[in-house]
């Protein structure tokens, strides 16, 4: 497994909205993301996106099923591929989901 890919899998499975395992099809899905040339920082900015999108619902709303595959950012990934991150975006991303997943919990 190479480090893209061992890194991608970890952020995954160390968010909060996640059943925190990986199977074969998101192993394979981070094999693709790094042979397409996805850069790492883009794919944990959608994964951050992803939790924050989902701890940011209405608490009147009904709760969310845990994200059960890596599959889910796609979308979101390609929402970010079309404008580029401005420079510190990913730490602010990081930050507000650090914040936000220890208020939740």
């Amino acid at each position: 497994m190479t480090l893209y890919v061992e890194r991608v899998l970890r952020f995954y499975r160390a968010l909060p909205q996640t059943t925190a395992r990986t199977g074969p099809g998101d192993r394979h899905l981070a094999e693709d993301l790094e042979r397409r040339g996805v850069p790492v920082h883009l794919v944990e900015a959608a994964l951050c996106l992803a939790a924050l999108r989902r701890l940011q619902r209405s608490p009147e709303a009904s709760p969310l099923p845990p994200i059960r595959s890596l599959h889910y950012i796609l979308p979101i990934l390609e929402e970010l591929q079309g404008s580029p991150l401005e420079d510190g975006y990913l730490a602010y991303l990081h930050d507000r989901l650090c914040r936000l997943s220890h208020t939740t919990s």
